[in-house]
């Protein structure tokens, strides 16, 4: 039985993972990127991790002068998530050129569209659609109903091809053209990724390289606090007897105060009732140097992404009786008010 081909999303969804792991080995490797050598960067991908986060996208260096740009862009912040990205559309770049030629060789160089043919291939559809001149799914649901990248019913598959059958000129196909067009797919599945996967990949990657027990949000129903239950990105080892939390966020300098705020808050929430708990926040992105200072006074520790390796070192100390790990207690309790008659 063949195995059903991987769809644009699968295939950006493995690499994004794959870029993750490699920039964990290269930021634990380098001590947070703060001494890149070139045994460190001879993979490609790594690379490519690298300069595309310094701002070098599409540029090709060897190992060695990776490094020296490294060190002559010392003073930049290093942007994960272009680092991690740029490889991803490398890769489904490639996939959607690779895909539009199975297109072309399976319909007769765009003559005959089958929906013999549409139906087995699902992973098709985006470059389907984008030869028909239908720009969104919205669209094309109204169009031939609901389909996906995953399974084409057979009436759809025979919809879609009458409709492709009726606007493909073959002569005046320009897959420059049609792949030019996938491109607001492609950053719609790398959009995706990035808000679903990227941040918090990278810790749990982190915390699984080190065997360290946890749970993320969607595997408990809540952390109990002072004033309300709820859940954090991930708690060590789990919810019932927590020993630590992690919040994840990224955040803009026009954001930064509100998202400050709320992570504070839900860190006293938690802290006052967990006499034990160790706060933790990593951070991505342009926060302000107040609004960290400010979090640092209620977070036993606030870390920035590229040093999430030395903070896993941090939490297997604490979990292994190292209680100077521990800054902060929050005493903290709410109770009724009684008066007493004179």
């Amino acid at each position: 039985m063949n195995e059903t081909p991987a769809t644009l999303y699968q295939i950006a969804d493995e690499e994004i993972r794959k870029c993750i792991q490699a920039y964990l080995t290269l930021t634990k490797a380098s001590k947070g990127l703060s001494n890149v050598t070139p045994d460190m960067v001879q993979d490609e991908r790594t690379r490519a991790i690298l300069l595309a986060g310094l701002g070098l996208r599409g540029v090709l260096l060897s190992a060695t002068d990776a490094c020296e740009e490294c060190r002559r862009r010392r003073a930049l912040p290093f942007d994960l998530e272009a680092g991690i990205t740029t490889g991803v559309y490398v890769n489904i770049r490639a996939c959607g050129m690779r895909f539009l030629q199975c297109v072309e060789k399976l319909t007769d160089g765009f003559r005959r569209f089958d929906p013999a043919f549409i139906q087995t291939n699902p992973h098709l559809l985006p470059l389907l659609q984008h030869l028909a001149g239908v720009f969104s799914k919205a669209a094309l649901k109204r169009e031939i109903g609901r389909v996906s990248d995953t399974a084409i019913s057979k009436p759809a598959a025979e919809r879609l091809a009458q409709m492709l059958q009726s606007r493909v000129d073959p002569s005046k196909v320009n897959k420059g053209e049609v792949l030019q067009r996938l491109e607001s797919t492609l950053e719609g599945i790398v959009r995706d990724l990035v808000g679903r996967v990227l941040l918090e990949s990278i810790v749990e990657m982190a915390l699984k390289d080190r065997g360290l027990p946890f749970k993320r949000e969607q595997e408990y129903d809540s952390l109990p606090g002072v004033v309300y239950d709820f859940r954090a990105d991930f708690v060590v080892p789990h919810e019932t007897e927590p020993k630590a939390f992690i919040e994840v966020r990224k955040s803009s300098s026009r954001h930064a105060s509100l998202y400050a705020k709320d992570k504070m808050f839900s860190a006293i929430n938690w802290k006052g009732r967990n006499r034990q708990l160790l706060a933790v926040l990593v951070v991505d992105g342009e926060w302000t140097g107040e609004t960290l200072r400010v979090m640092a006074k209620v977070f036993d520790y606030v870390v920035p992404m590229q040093r999430v390796s030395d903070l896993v070192d941090t939490l297997d100390a604490y979990l292994k009786g190292d209680k100077s790990k521990l800054k902060w207690l929050i005493e903290f309790k709410i109770a009724e008010a009684r008066t007493t008659e004179p």
